[in-house]
């Protein structure tokens, strides 16, 4: 099947949009608020998507519910820690170095779960994290202890959000490994958007300023990345290991830095596109089988 095939490349350059999407709607929305929207619309499309097809829903309640929690995991306390913490000033830099840590975890865990890993996929997972810190250390440049550790809060969300997302891929692979795809993202939209609405109604004002940038970035985030790179981690996960899944994690902090470098004139130095290469290489090295 094409779509099998062209998944994992897919689901890099639409993940490493999320960056953009937060650039543009930071300056005009809180951010566990744009989420709490995000999760519910994205619950409604979907929903009514599976619902004009004809998707099977999940007969029995425990299944629903454990579609439910992967959803709190994968996005309410994932991407709501990631948001958050950007959103208190933690650098992205940072935010990306504490994600590429996820895919080492992973692996980690995936071993002691009995999960069959190579030497070689090992070897190109540690490569890969080098091929990320490569190509984000210019902008760790500046980035003082002192700064952080008045950022440790948000250091610490942050961490949390990257430990719920390997989780939630280990819960989506052991728990939700059968029904509907379509009819689980929806009920997993649904899990994250009430864990994240009082979330957002506890800790920020619920301020959005609606407009250009707001509706763009709402579009883009609901339509392009909470259905379609979701989609797409979701099937990769179920039909592969979650540590080859994760490893794919590796390649967004440098297609988020071209994406950067084209729309916003972000500097790109020629040693940062020989790390992107390591990077990509660490990637085919932890992919094989």
């Amino acid at each position: 099947m094409l779509l099998l095939v062209l998944a994992p490349a897919l689901f890099v350059v639409i993940w490493s949009t999320g960056w953009i999407a937060a650039k543009y709607a930071a300056p005009h929305a809180d951010p566990l608020t744009f989420l709490a929207l995000r999760f519910a619309l994205a619950a409604l499309v979907v929903a009514l998507m599976a619902q004009a097809l004809r998707a099977p829903w999940p007969k029995d309640r425990r299944a629903m519910a454990h579609a439910a929690f992967s959803g709190v995991l994968l996005h309410a306390l994932y991407l709501g820690g990631v948001w958050w913490a950007i959103g208190q000033g933690l650098p992205a830099g940072v935010s990306a170095l504490i994600a590429a840590v996820q895919p080492l975890l992973t692996a980690a865990l995936a071993r002691t779960m009995g999960e069959r890993l190579l030497p070689i996929n090992l070897a190109g997972i540690v490569v890969g994290f080098a091929g990320v810190l490569g190509v984000i250390a210019p902008k760790l440049i500046g980035v003082s202890v002192a700064g952080l550790s008045g950022l440790g809060l948000a250091v610490a969300i942050n961490v949390a959000g990257m430990f719920a997302l390997t989780a939630g891929t280990f819960y989506q692979k052991h728990y939700v490994a059968s029904g509907d795809l379509r009819t689980i993202t929806a009920l997993q939209y649904v899990g994250a958007s009430l864990a994240t609405l009082p979330l957002a109604y506890l800790f920020e004002p619920m301020h959005i300023t609606w407009r250009y940038e707001t509706y763009a970035a709402m579009a883009w985030s609901v339509i392009v990345l909470s259905i379609g790179a979701i989609g797409l981690m979701l099937m990769m996960i179920r039909r592969g290991a979650v540590s080859r899944v994760a490893a794919l994690i590796y390649l967004v902090p440098p297609t988020a830095a071209l994406q950067a470098y084209y729309m916003f004139g972000e500097t790109l130095t020629p040693l940062q596109g020989v790390f992107m290469a390591v990077a990509a290489f660490g990637v085919f090295l932890a992919t094989r089988r």
